[in-house]
């Protein structure tokens, strides 16, 4: 894993290029195709898993969403939270439960938990830190989840000269095997370099319409200006979120399935543009996740300026195992400290 030294000025964080992968990937595959989903079942001829899946689901309590939705605000006073907008289909996991995840890739140490120990010692931490947070907040249910990354940003262009690398199928696999072992939820997250959504997304349709697996976009990494990626902080606009949750949407419509959740990752103000003009939909629930790392008020800070400033739908949490302690006088923080925030994140992450 190579270090940087570039540091964006104006931002509360250096470049986090803890989350890029660089020759700790796997060479040689930068152009490697994963497969996509294969085509939908035509109506009235098959029963699929997923029919089954929405036929049990119960309806929503529209009640207890409002009042979860209201408890998660925290006392919050400024009319920005809770977030306004139609009601999530049945089936939606937030904000009736708190999502724990870990973070990482298999090919690289660096990247986070998922790559740095075997699996059993990942499943046994992550459950540990389900139990913590439960303690912390009994009024809410946590679950677990896997949140691998499937395309890493690169240091060298490959073949086509996009920066990117995409994962082998089966190692998206494992991070789904992984999860079932203690019935936790999947994230698959993109960092696009000079490729687009539009030609990574439909990439990994076949996973992406199992009802377990949902969905991380990772702004840093999106090098519109044609950068190389870890240069510079990337950014997306509204319009490119838009895509990601239409594309989304379309998945839960098609196969019937509970509402997907989309994880976006910030610690930046132009890494997300034109918030005011993100949709929200039935279909799918977003999550402005917090993403730097550093010193304790530092972090609660970009939170602040970032993610409770401008409002989108739900808010998220990355904690750093060794990146927060790089700063003096700083620590990991407990889920009690982070409670704490207004509003209080639904998504947590450790990487």
């Amino acid at each position: 894993m190579k270090k940087s030294a570039f540091i964006w000025t104006g931002a509360l964080f250096v470049l986090s290029v803890s989350s890029l992968s660089f020759s700790m990937c796997k060479p040689g595959a930068a152009n490697g195709q994963i497969g996509s989903g294969g085509d939908s079942a035509k109506a009235g001829v098959v029963k699929t898993d997923t029919d089954v899946i929405k036929a049990s689901l119960p309806p929503l309590d529209t009640a207890l969403f409002l009042a979860k939705l209201h408890r998660n605000a925290n006392g919050d006073s400024s009319g920005k939270w809770p977030v306004k907008g139609a009601y999530p289909l049945p089936g939606a996991i937030l904000p009736f439960k708190r999502v724990v995840s870990y973070y990482g890739n298999f090919y690289s140490k660096k990247m986070g938990v998922l790559g740095e120990y075997p699996e059993d010692v990942v499943i046994e931490k992550l459950k540990a830190e389900v139990k913590k947070w439960h303690a912390a907040d009994t009024a809410v249910e946590v679950v677990p989840a896997i949140h691998y990354i499937a395309l890493t940003a690169q240091d060298s262009p490959g073949e086509d000269g996009k920066y990117r690398l995409r994962m082998p199928a089966s190692h998206i696999e494992r991070a789904i095997n992984m999860a079932s072992k203690m019935n936790a939820l999947v994230f698959l997250d993109i960092q696009v370099a000079l490729s687009t959504l539009q030609e990574e997304v439909p990439k990994l349709e076949k996973w992406l319409k199992l009802p377990n697996v949902h969905f991380g976009i990772d702004p840093e990494f999106s090098m519109k200006t044609g950068k190389k990626p870890g240069s510079v902080i990337g950014t997306m606009d509204a319009a490119d979120i838009n895509y990601t949750t239409s594309y989304l949407a379309k998945l839960v419509k098609t196969y019937n399935l509970p509402p997907k959740i989309l994880v976006v990752h910030r610690f930046t103000q132009g890494m997300v543009t034109n918030y005011k003009q993100i949709k929200l939909q039935p279909e799918v629930q977003i999550v402005m996740d917090m993403d730097g790392w550093g010193h304790q008020a530092r972090k609660f800070n970009t939170y602040k300026q970032f993610v409770y400033k401008e409002p989108v739908q739900f808010t998220g949490f990355k904690i750093f195992y060794k990146n927060d302690l790089r700063e003096a006088n700083s620590h990991v923080l407990q889920p009690a400290e982070v409670l704490k925030l207004k509003p209080q994140p639904i998504y947590i992450q450790y990487q």
